[in-house]
């Protein structure tokens, strides 16, 4: 993969002092910090359990959902935006979550110089940059190099989640996954909702001016 790919662009936006103060006080207590060096994943959690990696959590309600609601998981996710990384502080220690690690740094270089092969149960991708205007689709997160990267450390049975609520993108994804020989669809072109994916606000209202989302499910073979 090229490292000179990014997933993000940077947009810092304001920093609440709750969340600069999460920042300082939290993340040296739920991140791990960027290495050249593999991560031993069970000893970061301190058990063995299911992985699920979630690159772009936004302001992190949903990923602090889901990890509240499936402790049974261990849950590693990745944003570079400092707002939301300090949101999701703040909701871990409130929600006492153990099962939840933060890693502030681009998802591409994570994925290549930080995970082992076949160490996740699964990979979320949720709601990621649309880049709406064709002269920008190249920069969209989903492309095939991402997903080739994807499936090295998927074990057998692991599956990638993606969700948009931009018909156009969910149609690239899908040609994307589908074209990824080690990955085969978990149902007919988009999935339903699972439970384990929350509704979020935004999403709540976009349903209700009847916007469309899709759910896209792949499982390594």
């Amino acid at each position: 993969m090229n490292p000179t790919i990014r997933s993000f662009v940077l947009r810092q936006g304001r920093l609440s002092d709750a969340q600069r103060r999460a920042c300082e006080t939290l993340l040296p207590k739920y991140g791990v910090a960027f290495t050249h060096n593999l991560l031993d994943l069970n000893q970061i959690f301190g058990r063995s359990a299911p992985k699920i990696l979630e690159i772009g959590f936004g302001m992190g309600e949903s990923t602090a959902a889901i990890a509240h609601s499936h402790p049974q998981n261990d849950y590693l996710a990745i944003e570079v935006h400092t707002p939301g990384v300090g949101s999701l502080l703040n909701q871990i220690e409130k929600l006492e979550l153990t099962n939840l690690r933060i890693i502030q740094h681009d998802a591409v270089e994570v994925l290549q110089h930080m995970l082992p092969a076949a160490c996740l149960h699964g990979v979320h991708i949720f709601f990621p940059d649309p880049w709406p205007k064709a002269r920008h689709h190249k920069r969209r997160l989903i492309q095939p190099a991402l997903v080739n990267r994807l499936c090295e450390h998927l074990m057998t049975g692991g599956y990638i989640h993606a969700a948009t609520d931009w018909e156009n993108y969910a149609e690239q994804i899908l040609q994307v996954l589908n074209q990824e020989p080690r990955l085969t669809n978990t149902t007919a072109d988009y999935a339903p909702r699972p439970e384990y994916r929350p509704l979020t606000k935004f999403e709540q209202r976009g349903l209700k001016l009847g916007h469309g989302v899709w759910d896209l499910i792949f499982a390594k073979i």
